[in-house]
């Protein structure tokens, strides 16, 4: 009887040994927009939970945006409501670590020791980087791409095999495809909700948001005066109306616009919408500088809050999880997004041929090259920064005001909203 009672305890000891720090954790998860991201998020974690069975995800109610989600987050720092992990826009990483919320991942990083190994090189690490500060994991990025309905482009008397290279090409054939008439529409460019798109046209014209010490707005600069009079003129010359963000993407589903300037993330959405209603294209999206012209980088990082030691090992695993090849095999072709994992991009076990069975994903990948950071402004203030730039961008797309004088007065009123040294 007392063998027994030994070998009991004895493997009672051992179990206690080998029974992870995480065992029975639940981890409450938070993430934007779930018209993007619910059927991955979705599948994610089932997978992660079958592998992980000591590991329970829950998901907290999605935010709408990024904008949305970073202001949720840091209502509820501090209180019992905070998530334990959440995907932040990488615009807003800097504000996260600014008020000094998000685990450093520097520590667990080196503790891992083989991130290379599983995909993850120096250049993904940057990506979620904040002065070298290791803020999260990038989860899905992405860059902005050119969408177009060939069969108006045809009907135009335009090339869908050899679609526009430049913004003027652009705006030419948007004007002749607006002129077919029956309520068809030449470009709907998503430049509403954050200041992303602006970015691209900015970025593409060689231009920067702020100068290099931060201290002065630079966007109304001469390649932010270009920006903006391209926007004015897909307003003028190439059919671009007053669109909502939904009125936009439903318009151009249904058939009714030439082309769509906007996220890869968007791409397996429009596919769906699209079906078969006409032969959908995707292109690069011009730059008003061809040499130097850069692509802000879009999309999000997942980020570790929980303070708990216990939570923050399964935490650890399943950001490893999410960001690593798996996950990325399920964002890529869930979204549209370019893929953050080496091992994904290349292994035939995950995205292997991906790219020669689904050309449309083409575009995006072949613009990594020019990817930079999505410019996160400094101080407390970046979401209105962000709300002035895209109140001003609507000036210029409902013509109230000059292009000049609506950049001109967002850069007046970013300036005071920068932090004074």
């Amino acid at each position: 009887m007392k063998r027994i009672t030994r070998l009991l305890a004895a493997a009672a000891i051992s179990m206690a040994v080998t029974v992870p720090a995480y065992a029975d954790t639940t981890l409450t998860v938070h993430y934007p927009m779930p018209g993007f991201f619910k059927d991955v998020m979705d599948t994610i974690s089932k997978k992660f939970m079958e592998e992980n069975p000591d590991i329970k995800i829950q998901f907290a109610s999605p935010s709408a945006t990024y904008e949305e989600g970073i202001q949720t987050i840091l209502r509820q720092v501090g209180t019992a409501e905070m998530p334990d992990l959440t995907f932040i826009g990488l615009n807003r990483l800097r504000m996260i670590d600014e008020r000094d919320v998000a685990v450093d991942l520097g520590p667990l990083i080196k503790q891992d020791g083989n991130m290379a190994e599983q995909g993850f090189s120096d250049t993904i690490l940057k990506l979620a980087q904040v002065k070298g500060k290791q803020i999260g994991l990038a989860f899905a990025t992405s860059n902005p791409i050119m969408y177009y309905n060939a069969d108006l482009v045809k009907a135009a008397g335009g090339n869908p095999d050899v679609p526009p290279q430049t913004w003027d090409e652009v705006i030419a054939l948007g004007g002749k495809i607006k002129a077919l008439g029956n309520g068809v529409d030449g470009i709907d460019f998503r430049w509403q909700g954050d200041d992303w798109m602006f970015s691209a046209l900015l970025f593409g014209a060689g231009g920067k948001m702020l100068s290099d010490d931060e201290s002065k707005v630079t966007f109304n600069g001469p390649e932010g005066q270009k920006a903006v009079e391209v926007l004015s003129r897909m307003v003028k010359e190439g059919g671009l109306p007053v669109f909502t963000k939904s009125a936009g993407e439903q318009a151009f589903a249904a058939g009714k616009v030439g082309f769509e300037f906007q996220t890869t993330g968007a791409l397996r959405n429009t596919i769906k919408n699209v079906g078969g209603k006409f032969d959908l294209r995707t292109a690069q999206i011009p730059l008003l500088d061809p040499v130097n012209g850069k692509l802000p980088t879009g999309g999000n990082a997942i980020v570790i809050l929980t303070k708990d030691a216990e939570k923050q090992e399964a935490a650890w695993k399943f950001a490893k999880f999410a960001a690593g090849p798996y996950g990325a095999s399920v964002v890529v072709p869930g979204t549209g997004y370019v893929p953050n994992n080496e091992l994904a991009a290349k292994s035939a076990d995950y995205l292997g041929d991906f790219y020669e069975k689904n050309p449309l994903f083409k575009a995006g990948l072949s613009q990594m090259s020019r990817m930079i950071p999505w410019y996160a402004f400094p101080g407390a203030n970046g979401v209105r920064v962000t709300q002035t730039i895209v109140d001003n961008l609507s000036r210029v797309v409902d013509q109230s005001a000059e292009p000049k004088e609506a950049l001109d007065d967002a850069a007046s009123d970013v300036s005071g909203m920068l932090p004074r040294s």
